[in-house]
């Protein structure tokens, strides 16, 4: 037998014994028997070949050896070492270390994640955080199955037997116009087709959006496409055109514009957020819970 076969235990009763200074306290602060306590320490001294305690009796009952300080030396830092390891394994249970890798696109970075990062990187400031950004769906979704993600956030409808998907907020299509456009609250979808559209690029957003014209049978006439939000709407606010795009990826703040319902409304816009089915870290599911709540709290 070798010290690389002894358990904490035995390492747990030298420090109980140099600090109780008895082995009959030590094994009563253990919850030991006596017969246990000089049993570990008897199989401890043959591993090491070394005699760790000079029982001498009386008041003094174990005395440490030249041998025996340096085994208290070394079983301390590993009793230490072992409390570190309890609380970090609770810390990454419980979602409060390790590692948080999220997907995410245009419109949830500018109107969901900064707050909720802000939070994570306040309440859980040992969480190693990195963000992800595509517009492609396909681009994320491979991520996550490939494990560079932790959890993102996708369009839907997906489906995949290796990921659990969540519906965190359903996302209406607006009609975006100038300021000063003379439309009342309610734009028509055939009005649309009369007027020059300024849309999305090639992407899930323009996919659905040309879905519900289809389904409407109108066919709009573009002026001007572009998957960066903030252009889209910088053209409307210039007169170019009627932007057709989901709320969320619309600026409400922007005194240039207006925001009108569609009628009939095209289909909404669904916004997951997904993880694998198997493993997911604490941290994702963490994520999960603190997105469904600034959601809830934002109204949306």
């Amino acid at each position: 037998m070798s010290a690389s076969e002894l358990s904490l235990r035995h390492l747990a009763a030298v420090v109980a014994i140099e600090e109780e200074g008895s082995y009959r306290r030590a094994a009563e602060r253990l919850g030991y028997s006596a017969a246990a306590i000089t049993s570990q320490v008897a199989t401890l001294e043959k591993a090491l070949g070394a005699r760790v305690f000079d029982r001498r009796g009386g008041p003094r009952a174990a005395v440490l050896t030249a041998a025996g300080r340096e085994v208290l030396a070394t079983a301390r830092e590993m009793l230490a070492a072992a409390d570190l390891l309890d609380v970090r394994v609770a810390s990454v249970r419980e979602g409060a270390w390790g590692r948080l890798a999220i997907g995410t696109f245009q419109s949830v970075s500018a109107r969901l994640l900064p707050g909720i990062l802000s939070e994570v990187r306040r309440e859980r400031p040992e969480v190693e955080v990195s963000v992800l950004e595509s517009d492609d769906n396909e681009v994320l979704t491979r991520a996550l199955r490939s494990s560079r993600l932790d959890v993102s956030f996708l369009v839907g409808p997906v489906e995949s037997d290796e990921l659990v998907v969540h519906e965190i907020v359903r996302d209406p299509f607006v009609a975006m116009v100038p300021v000063d456009d003379p439309a009342r609250d309610v734009l028509p979808i055939s009005e649309v087709a009369r007027r020059p559209v300024i849309g999305h690029d090639h992407c899930v957003c323009h996919d659905l959006a040309e879905q519900g014209f289809a389904a409407a049978g109108i066919r709009p006439s573009y002026a001007f496409r572009s998957n960066d939000n903030a252009a889209v709407q910088a053209m409307v606010r210039a007169g170019i055109g009627t932007a057709v795009m989901p709320a969320l990826s619309v600026n409400m703040a922007d005194p240039g514009v207006r925001v009108l319902q569609i009628e009939p409304a095209l289909p909404f816009r669904s916004i997951l957020l997904a993880h694998l089915a198997q493993g997911p870290p604490p941290t994702a599911l963490d994520f999960v819970t603190r997105t469904r709540t600034a959601v809830a709290a934002l109204g949306i």
